[in-house]
């Protein structure tokens, strides 16, 4: 294929529009986050329409809004490029009632349409009333003179067969008003926009079932693992205080001997739920079911004292349950005279040699690795002389 230039005022021409939309493609491929991702799109799109500014929303149902996910480009008063709330009822564009009923479900198909600063029904648009939906939005005729733009063109974004949202491209006053080859072209994006967020939606699940316990909602020993390390290199770099606390729920084989292990599963539900409570005490925390009846909080930056306080309370909370017997809590944190820690593996060590003297002593309070004679400290012993835990009740990373 040759390029043919700028044919009937594309940009580009064919080669170039063909280049376009692999390109966008590419970028929200490349993304490393969904915001990453619709970033990409819109500067993508509003790059291959030639415009001087671009949006993605997304159709909220529930609250009759549409909200701002991005803008990109030349931004206005009022605009940002990431906004908390930038949202707008969907009252406002008449034309979006079509989409939510699914006007193309009879094997139509969704397509852009262009307005412009003069207003629908003028005569100076490129499309009749009949190809402009429910006649034009005096919403964004509106938006436009208000923000010196001169057209724009929308089109909707369909994902699982839905609408889900709509890519709107907008060019400045004095700009060539798009035209039904721009309509046409935007509707290729929006198609493309629509299996790259199919796809970043996709990964997104996989990495959530990569690094969730599927009973409980936590994070897995995965995601500890990871975290974990990167905690300690932040440790070894500034300093910042590494917490970990290991949890043993107590009673949970009673349980599921004599009430089965629905109710077992029910019982690690809800402490699933306290401990997530619990965790959100500690700014940034971390909690996980290790497996079995076992379960973590990983702190990272607040104080030692603030950690073993919100053990505390998590015992306080889990003594009160209807089934099971409470908890035994271990902590070691970097925070406390536990010596060196040069490795996730000596960490969780430590915590998980406070959690057994925990459970021995049947202790309602969480045992802290250190605070009892420094170096000499029988949790400490217990961690650098006895051996760990078998492999199948939890695997360390290898280092040490």
């Amino acid at each position: 294929m040759t390029d043919n230039g700028d044919i009937g005022g594309r940009p580009g021409g064919v080669d170039g529009r063909l280049r376009a939309v692999v390109g966008l493609a590419q970028g929200m491929a490349a993304a490393h986050t969904p915001q990453e991702s619709v970033g990409a799109a819109a500067e993508a799109a509003r790059r291959a329409l030639d415009g001087s500014f671009a949006a993605i929303s997304v159709w909220e149902r529930e609250r009759g809004r549409l909200r701002v996910l991005v803008n990109v480009g030349a931004l206005m008063a009022g605009e940002e490029p990431w906004p908390e709330d930038e949202s707008y009822p969907v009252h406002d564009f008449p034309e979006i009632a079509d989409f939510l009923h699914e006007r193309w479900a009879a094997g139509g198909e969704p397509h852009a349409w262009v307005e412009t600063a003069e207003g629908p029904g003028t005569g100076s648009a490129p499309y009749t009333p009949r190809e402009v939906p429910s006649g034009g939005s005096w919403g964004r005729v509106a938006a436009l003179r208000r923000r010196g733009r001169g057209s724009c063109v929308v089109a909707p974004i369909v994902l699982h067969g839905r609408a889900w949202g709509e890519l709107y491209v907008a060019r400045a006053v004095g700009s060539p008003v798009f035209d039904r080859d721009d309509a046409d072209f935007a509707t290729v994006l929006a198609s493309v926009t629509a299996a790259g967020l199919a796809q970043t939606e996709r990964l997104e699940e996989a990495r959530r079932l990569a690094f969730t316990d599927p009973l409980t909602g936590l994070g897995n020993r995965r995601a500890v693992d990871i975290r974990l390390d990167e905690a300690l290199e932040a440790h070894h770099a500034d300093g910042t205080v590494v917490s970990l606390v290991v949890c043993d729920l107590n009673g949970l084989k009673r349980v599921n001997d004599t009430l089965g292990h629905a109710v077992g599963d029910r019982l690690l539900e809800r402490f699933g739920s306290l401990l997530s409570i619990c965790g959100a005490m500690l700014p940034g925390a971390l909690v996980a079911r290790l497996g079995g009846d076992e379960f973590c909080l990983l702190g990272v930056g607040p104080p030692a004292d603030e950690v073993v306080r919100v053990a505390d309370e998590l015992c306080r909370r889990a003594a009160e349950l209807e089934m099971g017997e409470g908890v035994a809590c271990g902590v070691a944190s970097t925070g406390d005279p536990i010596g060196p820690v040069s490795s996730a593996r000596r960490l969780f060590r430590l915590a998980d040699a406070a959690q057994y003297r925990a459970k021995a002593a049947r202790s309602l309070k969480p045992v802290v690795a250190g605070r009892d004679g420094g170096p000499e400290d029988p949790v400490i012993r217990l961690a650098d002389t006895s051996p760990a835990r078998p492999p199948e009740r939890r695997r360390f990373r290898g280092r040490r």
